[in-house]
C-alpha cells in the first residue's frame, strides 16, 4: 500500500427525519443563502422541512441551479452573496447543487477578478465560505468530499476544482428523500456511484487488500440493492444502503494508498459539455471502451473484480477480465443506461478528434493510473465508444 494522508472533516447526519437537525448545525447569527435546483424540493416536502428547521435564521434563497451547474447562473448567485453579505451557504439538492455551492464557497473569498480562473488555473481552495448540505439525490458523493465540477456553456467546457477548504461542514442524509426521485435519476445515481468506485479500483494490484475489499463491498452492495431501489424507492433498507454507498464511493477513503484512474471521468465530462448527456451516462459510454483499450494494463484487476464481485470463477485471467467488462456493461443496461455514444446523438462524427485536441491544448498528455494515456489514445477510446 502506498503512503497516504487522510482527513475528512465533514460531519454526517444520517437517517430518518434528520433534516430537522439543521437548526442545530447552522450558527444562529448566520446570514444563509439557501441554494437549490429546479424546484422539485418544493413538491416533495423537503423545502418545507428545511424552512421549518431554519425558521429562526436569516435566510435568502437562490433556486434554478441546473443539472450541470452552469458558471453564468452561479455568477448570479455570487452577486447575491456579495449584495446580501451572506456568511453561510446551504445546498439542498444533489451533486450539481452541492458542486455549485462549492464553487460559490471558493468564489466568495477569491481575491482574483475572474472566478473561472479557479478552474482553468487549477487553484486549490484552502479556505472557503462555510457551507452545509441536505442531500436529495444520492450519486456523486459531493456531500462528503471537497471536489466539484462546473460547466460553462459559452465555451462548452466542464472542469473540475477542489481543495481542503471545500469540504461541507456537515451533510444531512435522509434516505427517505429517494421516494420522490424519478427512475431515470435513480439509475443515474447507481451508475455514477458504481463508476466512481471503478475509477479508484480498476487499475493494477499493489497488495492493498483492505482498500480493494472496501471498494468491492460498495460495488456488491450497489448491485444487490439496485433492483429494489428502482422498483420500490420506498424500501428504506435498500434506500439507506444506496445512499451510504454513494457517499462512501467518493468521500476519499477508498482511494487512499492505491493508484487511481479518472480518465473515464475526464473524457465523460467532455461528452456532457458537448452534447448535454447526463454525467452518469457518459461514464457508462466510456468505461467499457476504456477497459478494452487498456486491457493488458488492467486485466489482473479486471479478473479480480470478475471473481470477487461477479462470481466469475471459470477460465483464464483474460477470460475473466473480458467477462468483467461484459458484466459491467450488462449491469448498466439493466438499469436502462445505454452504453454507446450513438444511442444519445447522431452527431458524433468528429467527437473523438475534438476531445483529443482539447486535451492536447490543455497539456493533458498523460491520463490514467500510469499517466500514460495520450490524447491520441483518448481519440481511439472515444471512437470505440461510438
Amino acid at each position: 500500500m502506498n503512503n497516504f494522508e487522510f482527513k475528512n472533516p465533514t460531519k454526517v447526519i444520517f437517517g430518518k427525519d434528520t433534516i430537522a437537525k439543521l437548526s442545530e448545525e447552522i450558527p444562529a447569527d448566520a446570514k444563509v443563502l439557501l441554494l437549490y435546483g429546479g424546484g422539485s424540493i418544493k413538491k416533495n416536502g423537503i423545502y418545507d422541512q428545511v424552512k421549518t428547521a431554519l425558521s429562526n435564521v436569516n435566510v435568502t434563497e437562490f433556486g434554478g441551479i441546473p443539472a450541470n451547474p452552469e458558471y453564468a447562473v452561479l455568477m448570479e448567485a455570487l452577486k447575491v452573496i456579495k449584495d446580501k453579505e451572506i456568511t453561510y451557504l446551504l445546498a439542498v439538492g444533489g451533486g450539481s447543487v452541492i458542486d455549485g455551492t462549492k464553487f460559490l464557497s471558493a468564489a466568495a473569498l477569491y481575491d482574483g477578478d475572474t472566478p473561472w480562473d479557479i478552474l482553468t488555473q487549477n487553484i486549490k481552495t484552502e479556505k472557503g465560505m462555510p457551507f452545509g448540505t441536505v442531500l436529495t439525490l444520492p450519486a456523486t458523493g459531493s456531500e462528503m468530499n471537497s471536489g466539484s465540477v462546473i460547466t460553462r456553456k459559452e465555451t462548452q467546457e466542464k472542469l473540475a476544482m477542489g481543495g481542503p477548504g471545500l469540504f461541507p461542514v456537515f451533510s444531512i442524509l435522509d434516505p427517505q428523500v429517494i421516494t420522490s426521485i424519478p427512475e431515470r435519476q435513480l439509475a443515474n445515481g447507481l451508475t455514477d456511484a458504481f463508476t466512481h468506485v471503478l475509477e479508484q479500483y480498476m487499475t493494477y494490484p499493489i497488495g492493498a487488500r483492505l482498500q480493494d475489499r472496501f471498494a468491492e463491498s460498495i460495488l456488491q452492495t450497489l448491485i444487490e440493492v439496485a433492483p429494489n431501489v428502482i422498483k420500490d424507492p420506498t424500501d428504506y433498507k435498500a434506500a439507506a444502503d444506496f445512499m451510504w454507498s454513494c457517499t462512501m464511493a467518493l468521500n476519499g477513503l477508498i482511494q487512499k494508498g492505491v493508484p487511481t484512474d479518472w480518465a473515464v471521468h475526464a473524457i465523460g465530462h467532455e461528452l456532457t459539455a458537448m452534447f448535454g448527456i447526463d454525467h452518469a451516462r457518459t461514464l457508462a459510454v466510456i468505461a467499457p471502451s476504456h477497459y478494452k483499450f487498456n486491457f493488458e494494463a488492467k486485466k489482473e484487476k479486471l479478473a479480480q473484480y470478475a471473481e470477487r464481485v461477479w462470481n466469475v470463477t471459470e477460465g483464464s485471467i483474460d477470460d475473466k477480465a473480458y467477462a468483467a467488462i461484459e458484466k459491467t456493461e450488462a449491469f448498466f443496461k439493466e438499469l436502462g443506461i445505454d452504453t454507446k455514444l450513438s444511442d444519445y446523438t447522431g452527431d458524433y462524427e468528429g467527437t473523438a478528434e475534438k476531445i483529443s485536441k482539447r486535451f492536447t491544448d490543455r497539456g493533458w498528455e498523460g491520463l490514467g493510473e500510469h499517466q500514460s494515456l495520450t490524447p491520441d489514445n483518448v481519440e481511439k477510446i472515444v471512437k470505440m465508444a461510438y
